[in-house]
């Protein structure tokens, strides 16, 4: 539900301009979430929006925007809620999670900048992280078992 809900957060504001979290809370209402202003608040936290200086709007925040700690811990947090399994392929990492968790736990990982990682593919349930060789897959799935622990 709340990866769902999550979602449903980042299609609002990626699709129109929203300037407040009650506007955020009626539209999600509409789309049958029902939440307190405590768990929007979480939701925004955890999935990086800020206010748009030109208009107040919320957005996903831009890359570079958090330190390299924080898309750490983010990462950690995501990994030990979202990650069901972890496994290599070659140069590819394949990341299991439940449904509709895979873009959250996908965008974390490209948030966090790992340095064996080229980048991801998220689908519904499915994360394929890209690795330049075998050795730095390993090292990726070392990573992200280590990381998943840790929260």
């Amino acid at each position: 539900m709340k990866a769902r809900r999550q979602s449903a957060i980042r299609q609002l504001v990626e699709e129109e301009p929203v300037h407040s979290q009650e506007v955020l809370r009626q539209r999600l209402s509409r789309m049958g979430f029902d939440v307190t202003q405590a768990t929007l608040s979480r939701d925004i936290k955890e999935l990086g929006l800020v206010k748009r200086s030109a208009d107040g709007a919320y957005q996903a925040a831009g890359p570079d925007s958090s330190s390299p700690i924080a898309a750490a811990v983010a990462l950690s947090r995501a990994l030990s809620e979202f990650q069901l399994s972890v496994d290599v392929a070659q140069h590819l990492v394949v990341v299991k999670t439940g449904p509709g968790q895979a873009q959250l736990l996908g965008l974390a990982i490209d948030r966090a900048r790992l340095p064996d990682v080229v980048g991801t593919i998220a689908g519904d349930d499915t994360i394929l992280v890209i690795c330049r060789d075998a050795r730095q897959a390993q090292a990726a799935r070392h990573t992200l078992e280590r990381l998943a622990a840790e929260a």
